[in-house]
């Protein structure tokens, strides 16, 4: 039986964690919780310092649970990655982002894996939980660890196993969302999944790391494509003088072959926006073109220009211009109720609006700053004073701590990319997205 193995069944293992992100601390955080040791990795000195405080810079992860497994010696991050000979376990959790030309950057996890190889303890499980095209854990990082003359299931086991979140979300935790499991031998899918069985209470083992990469893209691409039929549906839904939060509401009615998705400003995060590129790019080398899935991501990406064009719209049947007028934006964090603003379209909205002239402020409980290409932008009150000098207020992100009424109460005009507005009694002066562009 591996010395990994072992440990990991008796709980004496060490888990080590890269990357303390919103994938990182959540995972560092259940495997200390389950009874085991972990040692966290990132290249922020901010973000050690904070985990070695047992002060939680992620809404999903409060102080109270974080607090008590630092005191307990249970977690301990470290900028030191020689400390990687340690662990039994290594997860890594670094980000992938896209470059400027929508190619993924594998940079990140390039160099935690050459890391990773200078500092491999014998018989250690390493995992790869960052988001990636099918073909990166077989074709980049085995390469990097066999080149430093590691030999797969006696030196190292290596598998994938994609991380799924949902920032914000009580209900769906590490603990109760399957996990898939794809090793790159029979061997490192075993461990990998008896590693994750510690901490998940449903482990899925797929034949191939392919498999289990290919599964987080298609999950978020299914979200993408049926994210982009409901925006273009809006807005055939404006020109033709139909609802289309009254058409979802109807279609909802039906018990079998249909699941509501909903119109919006655009999509934010991690996931979401760059996945349908990670896909298109790898497809390129089979001579495949994704055309679906990439007209559905430029769609999306389409959005914040067009709520930019309403609102304009907007303004001028009020015998305003956007130049010059007061915009507030309420919410910048790319979903409700928490504050993730990674690739939010608010931010997009802003710049726009800022390009045209317009005067803008934004309301986020969550996200107290933000940086936009006109420079630094902070949080203003909301307040029935904020609400009525503004223009026009734009409802981006529907915190469930805004006080609807009081918004229709209090503004001038109101421009509504979430339908959140729907069941106000004043409605006057509200406009929303995927309704008859004429009412105003």
């Amino acid at each position: 039986m591996p010395r990994a193995e072992e440990n990991i069944r008796d709980k004496t293992a060490k888990i080590g964690v890269i990357g303390l992100g919103y994938v990182g601390l959540p995972l560092a955080i259940a495997f200390a919780e389950a009874g085991f040791r972990v040692l966290g990795f990132d290249v922020q000195q901010d973000r050690v310092d904070a985990v070695n405080a047992g002060r939680s810079y992620i809404s999903d992860i409060t102080r109270l649970r974080l607090e008590p497994l630092v005191h307990r010696g249970a977690i301990k991050a470290t900028v030191n990655m020689s400390r990687l000979s340690e662990a039994d376990a290594a997860c890594i959790c670094v980000p992938t982002p896209l470059t400027k030309y929508h190619e993924p950057d594998l940079s990140h996890v390039v160099n935690t894996t050459r890391e990773v190889a200078l500092h491999v303890r014998p018989g250690q499980v390493i995992v790869l939980e960052s988001t990636t095209c099918p073909g990166t854990t077989r074709d980049v990082i085995l390469p990097i660890l066999e080149g430093e003359k590691l030999v797969l299931d006696r030196d190292f086991y290596l598998a994938f196993s994609p991380r799924r979140t949902d920032p914000g979300n009580k209900r769906y935790t590490v603990k109760n969302i399957p996990k898939i499991v794809g090793g790159v031998s029979p061997k490192s899918t075993e461990l990998a999944m008896l590693l994750y069985r510690q901490v998940s209470e449903h482990v899925v083992a797929v034949s191939s790391p392919e498999v289990a990469e290919m599964t987080k893209i298609f999950e978020n691409v299914f979200r993408s494509v049926n994210i982009a039929l409901v925006n273009e549906m809006a807005q055939l839904c404006e020109k033709m003088g139909i609802s289309i939060w009254e058409v979802i509401e109807a279609a909802g009615s039906k018990p079998f072959g249909y699941m509501p998705f909903y119109p919006g400003p655009g999509i934010g995060g991690h996931c979401v926006p760059f996945d349908p590129y990670f896909l298109a790019n790898k497809a390129l080398e089979y001579d495949f073109h994704t055309r679906f899935i990439e007209l559905a991501a430029e769609i999306n990406e389409g959005m914040p220009y067009k709520v930019v064009a309403r609102v304009m719209e907007a303004l001028n049947s009020q015998g305003k211009s956007l130049s010059g007028a007061a915009v507030l934006v309420l919410g910048v964090a790319y979903k409700k109720d928490c504050e993730d603003g990674r690739n939010s379209p608010s931010l997009k909205i802003i710049d726009l609006l800022q390009k045209r002239g317009a005067v803008v402020s934004y309301n986020d409980p969550y996200v107290r700053q933000v940086t936009t290409s006109a420079g630094p932008l902070a949080s203003v009150e909301l307040s029935d004073e904020t609400l009525a000098a503004a223009d026009c207020v734009v409802i981006a992100t529907d915190h469930s701590s805004y006080d609807l009424e009081q918004v229709a109460a209090r503004a001038s005009l109101v421009f509504d990319t979430r339908g959140v507005t729907r069941k106000l009694k004043k409605q006057a002066n509200i406009v929303r997205l995927g309704e008859d562009k004429k009412r105003i």
